[in-house]
């Protein structure tokens, strides 16, 4: 048996990783400022996070929804002081994709509507409801364009406004920072009029933070930067540091009833304790005060790189976009300075979205690589 090629793949072997960094199979050291698409939180291979898992895997690994899980009931306590998000209840599945799955299916059971409004260049994942609410016709198959789904550009409140007048809307679905998409995203004038529509016509608004979420964007969630609070917040990538997890917060006005939701290997015990780990060392850290620091010394650094026409996004989730498609520089990044950089649909713009321990020091290091790799 061959795996089924879908992926693309650079010529690159990890084997092992440590903080910012990662080695291939012939001990050559990467800098990793891309965190394999914004996963990586707290560092690779965070001692902390080693020995909780280590000694999580030495007691009980799994076991069903079925059973009481104190570990499910402490990461949602955790998760709601650290994030500010009390006011929320915890619903936990295994990815980004499931996550918004079952955001998207909650909406319409509470509305008893269908129809969803998402945004252009949107990204929410590949599973059925996630994938018909991204904005990408070559990965929705026949069976996921039944869904009813409207796209709008973002920052035209007018055309929201007149959709959600249909009053067949079950939900508003919108990335604090788009991430696939291009790192764009809805300014504050338009999160708080969304928000306002929302509730004025019962239409759920749901928060994808799958990527932008856990302090990437230099708050727990981006959307906090615009004083809002979503009916829905969905949550993964940051979550666990690379173990398989998603979150679904739900605001306490949404009643729960048996069988609503469910998942078979969501919210167990090996993937709490990852989870757990990660907040405790995002708090002990204070790593979001560092997402902050080194990202207004990127801002300032990157005023060297006369190539560069714009940065997007906030914090560690950032956009540096060139006038010319960046796969080539990206090669050479990897290949001649050993630094991993993320592309997007924009083929003009180099995404970054390094660990959040990532330092000063590092940056000047990527910076010092991006301007000998334009000069050549």
């Amino acid at each position: 048996m061959e795996l089924f090629d879908v992926y693309p793949l650079y010529n690159v072997t990890p084997v092992k990783a440590k903080g910012a960094y990662v080695w291939d199979e012939n001990n050559v050291k990467y800098l990793d400022l891309y965190g394999g698409h914004g996963v990586i939180s707290i560092g690779h291979t965070h001692p902390k996070y080693v020995a909780s898992l280590t000694n999580q895997l030495q007691k009980i690994v799994f076991y069903s929804n079925s059973v009481q899980m104190p570990l499910q009931v402490e990461l949602a306590e955790k998760l709601g002081r650290i994030s500010g998000c009390e006011k929320y209840n915890l619903f936990l599945c295994n990815s980004g994709a499931e996550a918004n799955e079952n955001a998207l299916k909650l909406a319409s059971f509470i509305t008893g509507k269908s129809r969803i409004i998402a945004f252009n260049n949107s990204f929410h994942g590949r599973t059925s409801a996630a994938v018909a609410v991204t904005d990408n016709k070559s990965i929705n198959a026949p069976i996921n364009l039944q869904q009813k789904v409207t796209f709008l550009p973002l920052n035209e409140i007018e055309l929201v406004i007149h959709e959600i007048g249909k009053d067949d809307v079950a939900a508003v679905i919108i990335e604090g920072i788009q991430g696939v998409g291009g790192l764009d995203e809805g300014n504050k004038k338009f999160f708080k009029k969304v928000k306002k529509v929302c509730k004025k016509k019962k239409v759920l608004l749901i928060l994808d933070e799958i990527q932008s979420g856990y302090g990437r964007s230099g708050a727990f969630f981006a959307f906090q930067h615009h004083k809002i609070k979503p009916d829905i917040i969905t949550t993964a990538k940051g979550m666990a540091n690379g173990f398989p997890i998603g979150g679904v917060l739900i605001s306490k006005k949404i009643k729960a009833k048996h069988g609503m939701l469910g998942t078979t290997f969501g919210g167990n015990h090996l993937a709490c304790v990852a989870a757990i780990s990660v907040l405790d060392i995002l708090e002990e850290e204070n790593l979001i005060a560092n997402v902050n620091e080194v990202s207004n010394f990127f801002m300032e650094e990157i005023k060297q790189i006369t190539e560069v026409k714009k940065v997007k996004g906030k914090g560690l989730m950032l956009g540096v976009e060139f006038d010319f498609e960046v796969g080539e520089l990206r090669k050479k990044l990897i290949s001649d300075k050993h630094i991993f950089t993320g592309g997007s649909n924009n083929k003009n713009l180099l995404r970054i979205l390094p660990p959040l321990l990532i330092t000063k020091a590092q940056i000047s290091e990527f910076i010092q690589a991006l301007k000998e790799v334009l000069a050549t």
